[in-house]
């Protein structure tokens, strides 16, 4: 290509850009959403890995409950404004009405400490619809219009989008029943299903006749995947009344049962869907409940793309919820009522992007392209300022319009003891003393604030803020590691005291006093643990002069030494399933040790006697402070024995865009969507505003090449003229 060519063509891009930027003053160049031509109210979030499992029998996760909470309705839900948290109805007409009865089936007093049974009954809203799906899809004949009995069948149909065909089905008691059928199978994989069968009648015995039909269809050579119809097996303890009321009978007295009827594990699952994805060639191509759910939610699934996009769009046969008239003092003057009595959900659409690292994440939350965002180590310091006042937003933050909200998440992360580990380990005097030395040297308070710039406090007991039983002030230190301050503060005890146990328990400057052996202890991690963390988590070690080996596996290879009892220290965390002590206190439960079952929760393996029966006798106590004098006491045998050297409990701080409304840190409930209010008008400003092209460069790449292009165009000219006069001399002569 010739000078003047090249030049040409860049003079043509140059000034085409030009041309666009003029007569597009409404468009965003960079703007990573597609046009919206249907003026739909869409909230934008982001994911950074697939969600594993849909199926709400079986997921645990919550990255997963983000997803299928906003579809599924168990019976009941949290109070999204009120703190403490507050069970309400969700597709219940009212609370469940529980009745205690004695051996004998007879009614006793509803203030009974010790029945033989618990009967909860639930009365069903009428009207509530699924959302449309093929599996509710009937022809004239009210027959399914897919029911396929072979692999030819379905070979048509490579996704759930080709089932054109829709139809949808009043939510009615058998539904909650199947599913709780469901819960018992062991196909299902339910992590629930343990607890569940100690206390609902009749859990056990389904559990086994479903085991046994299963052993059948092996027998008969049957495929895998092939539908069993679960309707066919009962529980004594659950029994439909009618249509819209059905009830459930525990074993004693459990209640902590009312939080999990708020879990998605009772979402209710008709037998319809299950038939639907049994039916031949359909799990091979992810045509699974675990990968499209189906609700009577205000949400449902609409594209599951784990490499590219989650969308969950407004259920059209969704019956409305009224947003909430009340809720905790300080709501009012933060907007959090200004849509009180208005018809939710307020959004069309919510779109999730595949973002694997967190720097895109917040560029994209800074230019106004994601509504909410958290805040990385890597983008604290442009975010908020810490100051007398505490952590606040920044300006930058501030002139934006972006608000803060913050939180104590109700979870404990926690360095442990292996108490079955010959030196780490065990109930001596010796032993105690070691694990309250390392507990000291520790420091909780530092790690917090290099490695979480300090959204965080340090964990007195397992129980974290929020829950009853957590105590604040002189009387809820740990007074094995702290003293109160003369500031009103918790003080982490010298090292000189640490120094102190740790000779007493045999290791006198981190020696054996026999052998004279320097102490070397293990710990385990998963992954490529960060090396600055692993590096500073060594130098807590060194302050006893012990001596840290840091074994890093993957996880697979972890959960297995951890199943195994073979770690001897570990890391390990716990996110409150509902809101009560027991579900922390659970963790260092005897019978719950992880080498007892490969499920147990107690990392630790941890073992007394005195505090088991103690927490037998709290767990199934209402609050009180009858309860809250037995969780004193096992909070200071915990405290003595110390099979967790230190632990925390996390600040979450979550970042909204001036748009977004109705944002309120719950904690427990997954169940947020259907709150937000987005002003869409306000959002497209921001983005004008915020994402302006800078087109100086491009003005001064035109000038230059008009500068360049002048005068070669005139050289150009020139050669042209000499060749055609030229050519014409030649002519005459």
């Amino acid at each position: 290509m010739t000078l003047a060519r090249r030049l040409s063509a860049l003079m043509l891009y140059a000034t085409s850009l030009l041309v666009l930027a003029a007569c597009s003053d409404s468009s965003i160049w960079n703007n990573p959403h597609p046009e919206n031509p249907d003026n739909e109210v869409i909230l934008y979030s982001s994911f950074s890995e697939r969600p594993k499992h849909l199926d709400p029998a079986r997921s645990y996760s919550s990255d997963e409950s983000m997803f299928i909470d906003q579809i599924y309705e168990p019976p009941l839900q949290y109070h999204y404004l009120k703190r403490p948290y507050e069970l309400i109805p969700l597709t219940l007409t009212q609370m469940p009405s529980i009745t205690y009865l004695d051996a004998d089936q007879q009614v006793l007093p509803v203030d009974s400490e010790n029945p033989a049974f618990s009967v909860y009954t639930f009365d069903i809203q009428p009207g509530i619809l699924y959302q449309p799906h093929p599996a509710f899809a009937r022809d004239d004949n009210n027959q399914p219009v897919y029911n396929f009995t072979s692999e030819e069948d379905t070979a048509a149909f490579s996704s759930l989008k080709d089932f054109t065909q829709t139809g949808t089905q009043e939510l009615i008691a058998d539904d909650y029943i199947y599913q709780i059928n469901r819960l018992a199978d062991p196909k299902r994989l339910a992590p629930l299903r343990g607890l569940l069968s100690q206390y609902i009648v009749g859990m056990s015995d389904a559990t086994a006749a479903i085991t046994q039909a299963r052993k059948t269809f092996k027998e008969q050579n049957k495929p895998d995947n092939s539908w069993l119809d679960l309707r066919q097996f009962t529980m004594a303890g659950v029994k439909k009344i009618n249509d819209h009321r059905f009830s459930i009978t525990l074993k004693g007295k459990y209640p902590q049962f009312k939080y999990w009827l708020a879990f998605h594990f009772f979402a209710p699952v008709p037998w319809q869907v299950d038939r639907f994805y049994h039916q031949p060639g359909l799990p091979q191509k992810n045509i699974t409940l675990d990968w499209h759910p189906v609700g009577t939610g205000a949400f449902m699934m609409t594209e599951n793309n784990p490499n590219s996009e989650i969308i969950l769009a407004k259920n059209p046969n969704y019956r409305g919820e009224l947003y909430p008239s009340e809720g905790e003092p300080g709501d009012a003057e933060k907007g959090l009522l200004d849509d009180a009595g208005k018809t939710m959900p307020f959004i069309d659409k919510a779109i999730f992007r595949l973002e694997k690292e967190a720097i895109p994440v917040w560029t994209k939350f800074l230019q106004g392209y994601y509504d909410r965002s958290g805040i990385s180590s890597d983008s604290f310091d442009q975010a908020v300022q810490v100051g007398g006042a505490g952590i606040a937003l920044s300006d930058d933050m501030k002139a934006k319009g972006i608000t803060l909200n913050k939180a104590v998440q109700p979870a404990t992360y926690y360095l442990g003891f292996n108490m079955l580990d010959p030196v780490v380990g065990g109930y001596s005097e010796s032993q105690q003393k070691l694990r309250q030395a390392i507990a000291i040297a520790y420091q909780e308070e530092e790690y917090i604030g290099i490695f979480l710039n300090g959204r965080g406090e340090p964990a007195m007991s397992p129980i974290p803020p929020g829950i009853f039983g957590y105590q604040s002030g002189p009387d809820g230190i740990n007074k094995q590691v702290y003293d109160w301050g003369a500031d009103s503060s918790a003080v982490r005890k010298p090292i000189e005291v640490a120094k102190q146990l740790l000779a007493e328990a045999g290791y006198p400057d981190g020696r054996h006093a026999q052998t004279g052996e320097p102490l070397v202890l293990n710990l385990d991690t998963t992954g490529s643990s960060d090396q600055a963390r692993m590096t500073w988590i060594q130098k807590q070690f060194k302050k006893l002069n012990l001596q840290l080996n840091i074994r890093s596996t993957d996880y697979n290879r972890f959960k297995d030494k951890m199943e195994n009892g073979n770690a001897q220290m570990y890391f390990w965390g716990w996110l409150a399933d509902y809101p009560d002590p027991e579900n922390f206190l659970f963790l260092l439960y005897g019978p719950n040790a992880q080498i007892d079952s490969k499920s147990g929760v107690n990392s630790a393996n941890y073992k007394n006697p005195e505090y088991d029966a103690l927490f037998e006798e709290m767990q199934l106590m209402e609050d009180s402070p009858q309860r809250l004098a037995v969780i004193e006491k096992m909070k200071a045998i915990l405290r003595q024995d110390t099979p967790w050297a230190s632990g925390f409990h996390v600040h979450s701080y979550a970042l909204s865009n001036a748009w977004v409304k109705n944002t309120k840190p719950h904690g427990i409930s997954k169940l947020t969507f259907k709150y937000r209010r987005i002003d869409t008008e306000l959002r497209a400003q921001k983005q004008q505003e915020w994402n302006q092209p800078v087109l100086w460069p491009l003005w001064t790449l035109l000038i230059i090449i008009v500068a360049l292009a002048i005068p070669g165009y005139r050289g150009f000219k020139r050669r042209q003229t000499r060749t055609i006069e030229q050519v014409q001399n030649r002519a005459e002569n």
